[in-house]
């Protein structure tokens, strides 16, 4: 059994490789059929990498991998079901729907699969041409920094329109989802009644436009204002809420807390999870963290709106002090503001 120092010498996607090339080429092709396009990509590049591995870490590999596989357990398998089933039992059919409609995590559909495995670019050349209602359902299927890429390279007058039609976007039948993947691929035939998948939404609009250059988005939620300034508005809020501040570095998180009161960022601490406070509290001076962490402690139970309210002054004073220059913020593409 090899010891804790060399235990780890391949991780990650090299460890990965290894197992891979153990397979045979029908086993190994099963194994990648299952994954996304990035995966396969970097599998294939750690594949070329690990071609002269040592023998002793292919057993490390092995090793790590069944130790790994003993600790897991089955009991997500069918979990679905299983607690459809017992709501169903407890509340009856129409309220288990409804409860499971409120809880159930969201999950991207497998349909328009095929868009995955395609550039950008060759994704907008695709959908220029189409309505942009059809624009909007093929960006709420792709993951959100390609979503932002294909928007930005469609022609700029449709790019409010779609992000538009993205919010506002309502459930969608799975044989019109096929119809569509065949119209984009090969041809459309019409699309008939079925199964629905929801995707679209200001959440889901707001991710796609987090990975939007800055100009772009400045420009795209200034359209949409005239036209829907409450939806506008909707996806301002969720591009960028309190919970976000954990991804700003050192320097822009500091930056940020010097400009707010002290009442105000207490009750706006109220809500944060011990993860956050430690972030920010690591930002600040010795005497400042301590003086905030006491006033903590010392306040009692505060009321949820006041609380809301604070982390959006909080959030108000950060992005007025993005659009300024004076701070960057995250989820931005590649630029800096």
């Amino acid at each position: 059994m090899p010891d804790a120092a060399t235990e780890t010498r391949l991780k990650g996607s090299a460890a990965a490789a290894v197992l891979l090339m153990l397979f045979d080429e029908d086993e190994a092709a099963q194994i990648l059929s299952r994954l996304e396009p990035e995966e396969v990509r970097q599998l294939g590049y750690a594949m070329y990498d690990v071609a002269d591995v040592e023998i002793d870490e292919v057993n490390e590999a092995l090793d790590h991998f069944v130790n790994k596989a003993k600790k897991r357990t089955t009991i997500g398998y069918g979990a679905t079901q299983h607690i459809r089933g017992a709501m169903t039992k407890a509340l009856g059919a129409e309220r288990a729907d409804n409860m499971l409609a409120r809880i159930t995590p969201p999950t991207r559909s497998n349909k328009l699969a095929v868009l995955k495995w395609l550039e950008a670019k060759e994704i907008a050349a695709l959908i220029e041409a189409e309505h942009p209602q059809i624009m909007a359902i093929v960006l709420a299927h792709l993951e959100h920094s390609v979503a932002a890429d294909v928007l930005q390279l469609l022609p700029a007058e449709y790019q409010e329109e779609v992000i538009y039609r993205v919010a506002t976007l309502g459930p969608v039948s799975t044989e019109a989802l096929d119809d569509l993947e065949q119209l984009l691929m090969r041809g459309s035939p019409s699309a008939k009644p079925g199964n629905s998948s929801q995707r679209g939404g200001t959440l889901e609009a707001a991710a796609i436009m987090n990975n939007v250059r800055k100009d772009n988005e400045v420009r795209i939620i200034k359209a949409l204002a005239k036209r829907d300034k409450m939806i506008a508005q909707s996806i301002e809020d969720e591009m960028f809420v309190f919970d976000n501040l954990i991804d700003m570095d050192d320097k822009n998180l500091g930056a940020l807390m010097r400009t707010i009161d002290n009442e105000i960022l207490v009750v706006a601490l109220k809500g944060a999870n011990d993860m956050l406070r430690g972030r920010i509290f690591g930002c600040m001076s010795a005497r400042a963290a301590s003086s905030i962490q006491d006033e903590l402690n010392e306040r009692g139970p505060m009321r949820l709106a006041d609380v809301i309210e604070a982390q959006k002054l909080v959030i108000a004073t950060a992005r007025k002090m993005a659009d300024a220059g004076t701070i960057m913020l995250t989820g931005k593409g590649n630029d800096f503001v």
